[in-house]
C-alpha cells in the first residue's frame, strides 16, 4: 500500500492532483484544502495517501498532514459519510474547527460543507465524539463543552459562550475561546473577563 508520495507537482483538477514521482504520475484525488497548499505545477509536493483497493479500482486519496488523513478515516466510519462527504468536510472545516465542532456538538458548523444535511451532521457530531481526541489534546476544552452539553459548566462559562453565540461565532468558536480564557484566568473569572478575554483569542 502507498502512504505517502514525494515528488513534483504534474497538474491539477477540480479534486485531484497529479505526484510525478520519479517519472511516474501518481492521480491523487485530494480535498479543497489539500489542493490549496500544495505548490504549482513543477513545484516539490508531499502527500499523506489513503490507498482505497476496490473490485474495480484503486484509488489514492491524498491529504496535507496525517490528521487529515485519520479524520478522513473516522468520518466514513458514520453512516451516511463516503469519500466524497468526507473530503467536502475536510475542504470546508481544518481539521481543530472540525476536532472542536465535535467536541461541542456544534452539528450546524459540520453542516456548512457541500453536501452535509442536519441529520449527517448530527450523526457525525454524535457518534464521533468519544472517538476523536481533540486536535492538539486540549483537555480544558473537552472539560467545558462535556459540562455544557450536560448542563454541568458554571454561570459565567455558560454566559460567556451564550454571549460569544449571539456577538456571530460560532458555538464551537466560542466554547474553544472561552475555555483557552478559562485556562489562563482561572475558575474564578467572572463572565465578563472570559467574553473579554474570549474575544481576544477569536481575534488571533
Amino acid at each position: 500500500m502507498i502512504g505517502k508520495l514525494k515528488g513534483i507537482v504534474d497538474s491539477y483538477g477540480d479534486d485531484w492532483v497529479i505526484v510525478d514521482v520519479g517519472g511516474v504520475g501518481y492521480h491523487v484525488t485530494c480535498s479543497a484544502r489539500t489542493l490549496s497548499a500544495l505548490g504549482r505545477p513543477g513545484e516539490p509536493a508531499v502527500v499523506f495517501i489513503e490507498t482505497v483497493v476496490r473490485e474495480d479500482a484503486i484509488r489514492l486519496y491524498g491529504f496535507s498532514g496525517e490528521a487529515e488523513k485519520e479524520w478522513f478515516r473516522l468520518l466514513q466510519s458514520v453512516q451516511g459519510v463516503g469519500s466524497r462527504v468526507a473530503l467536502a468536510i475536510l475542504g470546508t472545516l481544518s481539521t481543530a474547527d472540525l476536532g472542536n465542532a465535535i467536541a461541542m456538538q456544534d452539528k450546524a458548523m459540520v453542516a456548512r460543507a457541500p453536501g452535509v444535511g442536519p441529520k449527517v451532521a448530527g450523526r457525525i457530531v454524535s457518534e464521533l465524539r468519544d472517538k476523536t481526541p481533540l486536535v492538539g489534546g486540549d483537555m480544558e476544552l473537552a472539560r467545558v463543552s462535556g459540562e455544557l452539553a450536560e448542563g454541568r459548566a458554571a454561570s459565567p462559562t455558560r454566559d460567556a459562550v451564550s454571549a460569544l453565540v449571539n456577538l456571530g461565532y460560532a458555538q464551537a468558536q466560542a466554547g474553544a475561546a472561552v475555555a483557552a480564557a478559562l485556562k489562563e484566568a482561572g475558575e474564578d473569572a467572572t463572565a465578563e473577563k472570559l467574553i473579554r478575554m474570549g474575544l481576544k483569542e477569536l481575534a488571533r
